[in-house]
C-alpha cells in the first residue's frame, strides 16, 4: 500500500485542488471523532454526552461538519459530470444525455455502494445469526439498532449525485441565483412549519438545505467564492445561526438530541443551513495556508492514503466503538458514570482502542472502496437509460435511508420504522438498495458505458 500511495501522490497533476481532498478527509474524520466522544455508554444503555452535559453543545458548531462534506461533493460532482460531457460521443442529443447521466450515476454509486453493501450484508448476516441464537439484548441489541444510523448521510449523498445534472444546469444559468432559490425554499419551509403549522412540510428541507450547501460546491468549482465572499459567508452565516438559535424556535445543538421537540438535523432547519454557510466560508478562508501545507510530500501522501479508506472507516467506526465497549464489559472493566472525572480519564484509552479496531476493519474491507475503471459514455445503444438510472438511484436512496432508521434490531420479529410516512423493514430496505443498484448498473451497460 505504501508504494501505491507514494505513486498516486507523486502522479498528482499540478491542476488538482488538493485542499478539497483534505476537506473530504477532515470532515469525515471530525464526524467519526464526534460520534466516539458523544457516546455515553453504560451497562444499562447508550446515552448522549451532550444531553448529560448541555454546556458542551456549542462544540457541535465545530464538530458538525457534514455541510463541508456536501460542499466538497458539489465541487467534485461538477468536475466529474463536466468531464463526462466533454467525452460524450457524437449521437442524438437525447441519447447522449442519457448516456452521460447513466455513466455519471454508475461511477458515483459504485464508489459509494460497494463498501456500503458489504457493510450491510456483513451486519445483516451477523444480526440474523445473533437473533437465531436467541441473542439481541443489552448492548448487542443497542448495537444492532444503532450501527446503521450513519447511513443517513450516504442516502442524502445519493440524492446529491442524482440531482447534480439538473442543478448544475441551473447553476450555469443563474449562478448565485440558483443557490439563493434553494436557500429561499428552505426559509419558506421553516416559515410554513413554525408559523403556519403545516404538517410534514419540514421533510422538504432534507432536499432544500443539503442541496443548497451542495450548490455552493458548484460555485467553488467555478472559482466564484473568493476571499471577500468567503468572509461574507462565514460572518453572515455565523450571525444568522446565532440569531436564529437565540430568538427562534431552534435548539443550540447542531446535532440531534434525545427527546427534543425540534432537531436542527432531522429534518434540517434554516439554522443548520446558516451553520453550513459559516463553515463553508471558514474553510474557504483557510484555503491558502492549507494549500501551502499540502505542497509538502509527506502531508500530501497522508491525505491520499486517508482518502483511499475514508468511506470504509466511516462505515465501520461505530462497529469499532461498540466493539470496544463490549470488550470492556466482557473483561469486567468498570464503565464510569458519563462525564465523571473517571469517565474523562478513560477517554484516551477508549479512543485509542476504537481507532485501532477501526484500522483493523479498514484493513479487512478497504479493497471494496477501490475505485473502478473511470466511466466513459460509450456509443448509446438505446435511449431511456437515464430514467432507468434515476429510478435505480431513487430506490437506493430510499433503501439506505430506510435502513439507517430501522437498523437490524428485531430482524426476526419484522420490526419496521417510518420513512417519512411509509413503514419499512430491514429486509425491504436492503432489497430496495440492491435492486436500485442493479438498475443503475443495467442502465450504465445499456448506455454503452465503457
Amino acid at each position: 500500500m505504501g508504494s501505491s500511495v507514494r505513486e498516486l501522490a507523486g502522479a498528482t497533476p499540478a491542476t488538482r485542488d488538493r485542499y478539497v481532498d483534505l476537506l473530504r478527509v477532515a470532515s469525515l474524520g471530525a464526524v467519526v471523532l464526534g460520534h466516539w466522544l458523544m457516546a455515553a455508554v453504560t451497562p444499562d444503555g447508550v446515552g448522549n454526552l451532550l444531553a448529560v452535559v448541555p454546556a458542551l453543545q456549542p462544540l457541535t458548531w465545530l464538530l458538525q461538519v457534514m455541510p463541508v462534506f456536501f460542499f466538497v461533493g458539489g465541487f467534485s460532482h461538477a468536475l466529474s459530470y463536466r468531464s463526462l460531457l466533454r467525452k460524450r460521443p457524437e449521437a442524438a442529443p437525447g441519447a447522449a444525455a442519457d448516456s452521460v447521466y447513466s455513466a455519471f450515476l454508475r461511477a458515483r454509486l459504485q464508489r459509494l455502494l460497494r463498501p456500503t453493501m458489504v457493510f450491510v450484508l456483513v451486519w445483516g448476516a451477523a444480526a440474523l445469526l445473533v437473533q437465531l441464537l436467541g441473542g439481541g439484548g443489552g448492548l448487542t441489541g443497542v448495537t444492532l439498532r444503532m450501527v446503521t444510523q450513519p447511513l443517513w448521510f450516504i442516502g442524502i449523498y445519493l440524492a446529491m449525485v442524482a440531482f447534480t445534472p439538473p442543478l448544475l444546469k441551473l447553476h450555469e444559468r443563474y449562478g448565485w441565483g440558483a443557490f439563493a432559490g434553494l436557500a429561499g425554499a428552505a426559509v419558506t419551509v421553516d416559515v410554513l412549519r413554525f408559523a403556519a403549522g403545516v404538517p410534514y412540510v419540514e421533510f422538504l428541507n432534507f432536499a432544500f438545505v443539503w442541496l443548497a450547501v451542495h450548490q455552493l460546491g458548484f460555485l467553488r468549482a467555478d472559482g466564484r467564492i473568493h476571499l471577500r465572499r468567503a468572509a461574507l459567508l462565514a460572518g453572515g452565516g455565523l450571525v444568522t445561526a446565532t440569531a436564529l438559535v437565540a430568538f427562534g424556535p431552534y435548539p443550540l445543538s447542531m446535532v440531534g438530541m434525545p427527546g427534543e421537540k425540534v432537531s436542527n438535523m432531522a429534518p434540517p432547519t434554516l439554522a443548520l443551513l446558516a451553520h453550513g454557510l459559516w463553515l463553508v466560508g471558514a474553510v474557504e478562508l483557510l484555503r491558502a495556508p492549507a494549500a501551502r501545507l499540502l505542497e509538502r510530500p509527506r502531508v500530501w501522501r497522508t491525505v491520499v492514503a486517508a482518502n483511499g479508506v475514508a468511506m470504509t472507516a466511516f462505515l465501520w467506526h461505530l462497529t469499532a466503538m461498540f466493539g470496544v465497549y463490549g470488550a470492556l464489559l466482557a473483561l469486567d472493566v468498570a464503565l464510569p458514570e458519563p462525564a465523571s472525572a473517571a469517565w474523562w480519564a478513560q477517554v484516551p484509552l477508549r479512543l485509542a482502542l476504537a481507532a485501532a479496531l477501526t484500522a483493523a476493519l479498514v484493513a479487512a474491507f478497504r479493497t471494496f472502496e477501490r475505485p473502478a475503471a473511470p466511466a466513459t459514455p460509450g456509443t448509446p445503444g438505446t435511449s431511456g437509460t437515464g430514467p432507468l438510472a434515476a429510478l435505480g438511484a431513487t430506490l437506493c436512496l430510499l433503501g439506505v435511508l430506510g435502513l439507517s432508521i430501522v437498523g437490524f434490531g428485531g430482524l426476526l420479529d419484522g420490526r419496521t420504522a417510518l420513512l417519512i410516512a411509509i413503514p419499512v423493514s430491514a429486509p425491504a430496505a436492503v432489497a430496495m438498495t440492491l435492486g436500485g443498484w442493479l438498475l443503475v448498473e443495467r442502465a450504465g451497460r445499456g448506455a454503452g458505458v465503457r
